[in-house]
Order: structure tokens, then sequence, then C-alpha cells
């Protein structure tokens, strides 16, 4: 005597495989999607440290200039010579 929920039919034993199969593609989907979406969050993440570096070494380059300014405006004419 066979029990109904443990003899499946061959329709439902398809039914269930199709469905693994389907959940198998998607789940390759998702791997594939989340290695792109990783590799693309490398190259951001290389792309900010180097602008982080850039800002870095231009902010002290503008220091520098500022601290060898010696207060004179770059846009003042300069004074006539003392003998006028």
């Amino acid at each position: 005597m066979h029990s109904k929920n443990t003899n499946l039919s061959a329709q439902e034993l398809n039914a269930q495989a199709a469905r693994i199969s389907e959940l198998e593609s998607r789940l390759e989907f998702q791997d594939e999607t989340t290695q792109k979406l990783n590799d693309e969050m490398v190259q951001l993440q290389n792309k900010l440290f180097a602008h982080e570096k850039q800002l870095k070494h231009l902010s002290e380059r503008l220091q520098a200039l500022m601290d060898n300014d010696d207060g004179a405006d770059p846009n003042q004419v300069e004074p006539p010579p003392p003998h006028y």
C-alpha cells in the first residue's frame, strides 16, 4: 500500500525538477550580479583612494603656497619706485 504523500506522480516530479532548475538559474544570475557589483565597488574604491591622495597633495601644496605668501595681494599693482 502506498501513501498519497510519499508517492509523487511523474508530473509532480517534473514540476518540482523544473522549479529547482529555475531556482538554480536565478541563484547563478544573482551570484554573477553580485560579483559584477563587487568588481565595480573595488574600482570605485580605488578611484576614491586616488582622488583622496590627489586632494591631500593639492591641499598640502596650497598650504605651502599660503605659508610662503608674504601677505601681499597678487592683484595689487607694484608701487612706483621711490624717486617719483
